[in-house]
């Protein structure tokens, strides 16, 4: 089958069959994007897409800005808008994944109310991502592979402006920016080589990346190893097969985790889980394990699940009648069930001002103006618990109490709208950058 019939089945798959009226195209002016950049310029003759594209240059290499021009000029002249955003690494951290998480916020400023971004990932790099995966001893998840759909929301509430010293070019229309857009691989299965042969036929350009080379980055040599691998058979298409049979598995297991949620889950207040003691230990391993990891990330809005080793050692502590805290969250055994809050010590001393995003979950707002401009949000801790003992019984027990979200001004305490102490504050909870809608509908999409 002609690629350009599987680029326009895998977007009716993705999107139809009502397209959005824009999409963005990330494009780094390497061979994979570049194709992707023309199969798509195609594609919208027939479906009336209007295309902006942007390219990210790191400048980590002096060759980086004379690509991301080279990029800029053929779009224009198949007639699409570009735009080039620049990312000043701090030198901290690994920088690939420094870069990859920088890479996702700038678009997410730039795309203003674009809600759809198509990656140019391929079945290669899918194949080398479960590799590397492997090599960690990934499950089920993460052998499953990268999806071709992922919804993501770098920026939690608010998505800032793009400062016009970090663009050059053109940015979608900016009116009633929702948080959160949605990551689109529509060549994800597709090779690097078809891809490069398809532009190559077309006469298109494109520019090899000499870090691609580069054996110091994880992903270069698991692309060496593949070399390697495909001499035994084991080649990219095996490997994404595997990937997507994890994934009908992973989505399996989904559903088994979301009908025990169901079935076990208490009325809890936002941000907190609650599950019936007995019912979570009669559960199967896997489950059980799938269903801490999920109450852990729901309470820290962590993106990735702890480690498999700490989260096994977690669950045996848990089984046995003890609590303890890992990944942001505490777990508390109480007589029939087992509460997950937000760890105290991790929001100790998260200050911020009264209407600001504070630990990256909560906005807290004063619309009635009870409150002066210096009145803080923190954690209420022993001394709010206190000063909320003394005018009422509090409805949550002391440790899960201490982590939530408080008005303070200098040493008093003012209002703690979980516990319904105070004037009425409007308190709103994201996680991972949305608004929260329980846990049972966090553990189906996340």
């Amino acid at each position: 089958m002609p690629l350009s019939q599987r680029f326009a089945d895998a977007m009716g798959q993705l999107l139809g069959p009502n397209f959005p009226s824009d999409l963005g195209l990330a494009v780094s002016g390497g061979g994979d994007s570049m194709a992707m950049l023309v199969l798509a310029h195609n594609w919208t003759r027939f479906y009336g897409v209007r295309l902006w594209v942007v390219t990210v240059d790191h400048g980590l290499r002096a060759e980086s800005a004379a690509e991301a021009a080279m990029v800029a000029e053929e779009c224009a002249a198949l007639g699409w808008p570009h735009a080039t955003l620049r990312w000043h690494w701090d030198g901290a951290g690994n920088v690939q994944d420094a870069a990859r998480r920088a890479r996702l916020a700038l678009i997410d400023r730039w795309r203003g109310n674009v809600r759809h971004v198509l990656f140019a990932h391929t079945r290669d790099d899918q194949a080398e991502t479960v590799l590397m995966r492997l090599a960690r001893g990934a499950g089920v998840d993460g052998l499953s592979g990268m999806r071709a759909a992922r919804d993501i929301a770098p920026h939690a509430h608010v998505v800032p402006e793009m400062s016009p010293d970090d663009l050059t070019g053109d940015a979608p229309p900016r009116q009633m920016v929702l948080p959160g857009y949605s990551v689109l691989r529509p060549c994800l299965d597709m090779g690097r080589d078809e891809l490069r042969h398809h532009l190559t036929v077309l006469k298109g350009r494109w520019v090899d990346d000499p870090s691609n080379e580069n054996s110091d980055f994880e992903r270069v040599r698991f692309r060496k190893v593949l070399n390697l691998l495909s001499q035994e058979g084991i080649d990219a298409q095996h490997l994404s097969d595997t990937a997507k049979r994890m994934a009908r598995a992973r989505d399996g297991l989904t559903a088994r985790l979301v009908d025990v949620v169901h079935r076990l889950c208490r009325d809890a207040p936002p941000g907190q889980v609650v599950l019936a003691r007995d019912g979570f230990a009669a559960l199967d391993e896997e489950t059980r394990w799938r269903l801490l990891t999920a109450a852990l990330r729901y309470v820290s809005g962590s993106d990735y699940r702890p480690r498999f080793a700490a989260s096994e050692a977690l669950l045996r502590q848990v089984l046995s009648g003890k609590g303890g805290t890992l990944h942001g969250a505490e777990v508390l055994v109480e007589k029939d069930q087992l509460r997950f809050v937000r760890e105290a010590a991790a929001v100790a001393g998260a200050d911020t001002r009264l209407g600001e995003l504070w630990d990256g979950q909560w906005h807290v707002t004063d619309p009635l103006g009870v409150f002066s401009s210096a009145a803080v949000l923190r954690a209420l801790g022993e001394d709010g618990w206190r000063q909320v003992k003394a005018s009422c019984d509090p409805a949550l027990p002391f440790r899960a109490a201490l982590s939530l979200p408080s008005v303070w001004s200098g040493d008093t305490l003012l209002a703690c709208p979980v516990l319904g102490f105070g004037p009425d504050l409007e308190a709103t909870r994201h996680v991972l950058g949305r608004p929260d809608t329980g846990f049972e509908a966090f553990c189906l999409s996340h």
